[in-house]
């Protein structure tokens, strides 16, 4: 018997079930270029952002920047909690600026000579990389 997004066996909910979206390896290059899109306009508008190369350089950025904020991000949001709830999330600015730094020092490619630069460009790439895959999604499922 199915219940809401669980399924019931013997009267107890489990978790609900996902499909796996046959589209998702497409997702993940599209997510992958507008990081990539996203970080250009950084270095583009905001001084103190540098990139040294081409396409590749953007790409390979990109990358690192997913994979820090995917491993390292996610542990580091999990444990301050409490001060983003106490800031009502303005913490998580921080946060992205640290992630945003992280990947400056991994990479050969990016270059950020400021805390200032860092935070206003992680503020833009969350917030444009945020419309512009609103604007995808809604393109896509249409």
């Amino acid at each position: 018997m199915r219940t809401g997004n669980g399924v019931a066996v013997a009267g107890v909910v489990t978790a609900p079930t996902r499909k796996i979206s046959k589209n998702l390896p497409m997702k993940l290059l599209l997510r992958w270029a507008i990081s990539a899109f996203v970080i250009w306009v950084a270095a583009a508008l905001i001084p103190g952002i540098n990139v040294t190369g081409g396409l590749w350089s953007y790409l390979w950025i990109a990358l690192v920047f997913g994979l820090v904020n995917a491993f390292i991000g996610s542990i580091v949001k999990v444990l301050t909690i409490p001060i983003t709830l106490i800031t009502f999330g303005l913490f998580m600015l921080v946060i992205n600026t640290g992630m945003f730094a992280i990947t400056a020092a991994w990479t050969d490619a990016l270059t950020i000579t400021s805390f200032w630069s860092a935070l206003f460009g992680s503020l833009l790439i969350s917030v444009v990389g945020s419309l512009l895959r609103q604007v995808l999604r809604r393109t896509v499922s249409k």
